[in-house]
């Protein structure tokens, strides 16, 4: 399984750098009136790409600090014990059914 996991791995990278040498022209970036920046094109998906997963860390963030707080709380709590109602006087007697003297298999 680890074998299927690294050809994976490496066909992606396999298509990432294929698609870093097929797109090196230039791109022009337009922000505010008046400023423009160009960069290559692959510079500009790696970097739209990175802060995507940023953004996408951050928002995940608040959940997984919730719930590394609530396993700490949950650790820190003491056991509950359940309390055992005591056994009867003697050993509990099997019930039987009305039909325990037919056989089980209906013969």
């Amino acid at each position: 399984m680890q074998a299927l996991a690294w050809i994976v791995r490496i066909a992606i990278l396999l298509v990432l750098v294929w698609f870093a040498v097929r797109n090196g022209q230039e791109v022009e970036l337009r922000g505010l009136p008046e400023q423009s920046w160009k960069a290559p094109l692959i510079f500009v998906v790696v970097v739209a790409f990175v802060a995507g997963v940023v953004i996408g860390l951050l928002a995940w963030l608040p959940t997984i600090v919730r719930q590394r707080r609530e396993v700490s709380r949950l650790r820190k709590a003491p056991v509950p014990v359940v309390a055992v109602p005591p056994a009867a006087a003697g050993p509990a007697e099997p019930r039987l059914s009305a039909d325990a003297d037919r056989d089980v298999h209906g013969v």
